[in-house]
């Protein structure tokens, strides 16, 4: 897990991004509602954090993943790109060991992502 950011970015840049809380300024700035953040270190090993918020509109959707992309790419997490360009209910912003989901309010209540990864999950069970 980020043996590309590590290649890629100084050390500790994605802790830093995540502590400095740039992240989540862009997409408060940008009007994105309910931004939760969820540590996964202990849950699983396919990334470090978890960011969920909503938008309000297939295009502020669209708006809020473009800036999270161009904030991670900023912050020299170069190998990010967006999931979901079809979708206009979700889209999820791969930064390697930070994961951004942005939401339409109803697929994230379908979803429930929040509720899924802060359970904590016994280490023997995690396998992703």
């Amino acid at each position: 897990m980020g043996q590309a950011l590590v290649q890629l970015a100084p050390k500790g840049t994605v802790l830093q991004v995540i502590k400095s809380r740039n992240f989540q300024a862009v997409a408060d700035q940008n009007k994105a509602q309910d931004i939760i953040s969820i540590d996964l270190k202990d849950k699983s090993s396919m990334a470090d954090y978890m960011i969920i918020a909503s938008g309000t509109s297939s295009r502020h959707i669209q708006a809020l993943s473009e800036q999270v992309l161009e904030k991670f790419k900023s912050n020299w997490l170069i190998d990010s790109r967006i999931e979901g360009k079809e979708s206009s209910e979700w889209k999820l912003v791969d930064g390697i060991d930070l994961i951004v989901h942005i939401f339409h309010p109803e697929k994230r209540k379908f979803y429930e992502l929040e509720k899924m990864w802060s359970e904590l999950i016994p280490k023997e069970k995690v396998m992703i």
